[in-house]
């Protein structure tokens, strides 16, 4: 019985969810890091939006997390780069924000973001709106 639990654990972990969570402050950073790499997921971290941009143009994640807030270049300004690059296009992506008005709620929506999440972080609440932007079906776009 034992083997049978290591191997689905294994096999869950070997999928390899990658998810880029940018985020400027080192301590919010740092809990998102925790509750995503519990549930095995490949996490990369950056300061920015310019580094997001970066890490985005050799690389295609699962799952982008933004801040909405951050120096140099903001959550919402890299979704709506995301949306118009047909690579990442399809890419989910969840905004972060303390912010609880309706601008930052409608600028998430004019960006075609797939979910908004206010801080504090709730952590239950939290990994199960990951999850569920995980399994999300994708439309793909038809083949010529």
């Amino acid at each position: 019985m034992f083997r049978a639990h290591v191997s689905r654990k294994l096999t869950a972990v070997a999928k390899h969810v990658s998810i880029l969570v940018a985020e400027d402050l080192a301590g919010q950073r740092m809990v998102l890091d925790m509750l995503l790499s519990v549930d095995g997921y490949d996490v990369h971290l950056v300061e920015d939006g310019v580094e997001a941009l970066e890490y985005l143009k050799e690389h295609t994640p699962d799952l982008a997390i933004l801040d909405v807030r951050m120096p140099r270049l903001g959550g919402l300004e890299v979704c709506a780069r995301m949306k118009r690059v047909s690579r990442l296009k399809d890419v989910p992506v969840m905004i972060l924000t303390a912010l609880k008005d309706e601008a930052t709620l409608e600028a998430s929506r004019l960006v075609a973001a797939d979910a908004i999440v206010y801080k504090p972080l709730e952590g239950k609440d939290f990994r199960e709106t990951v999850k569920a932007l995980l399994q999300r079906p994708t439309v793909q776009a038809p083949t010529v």
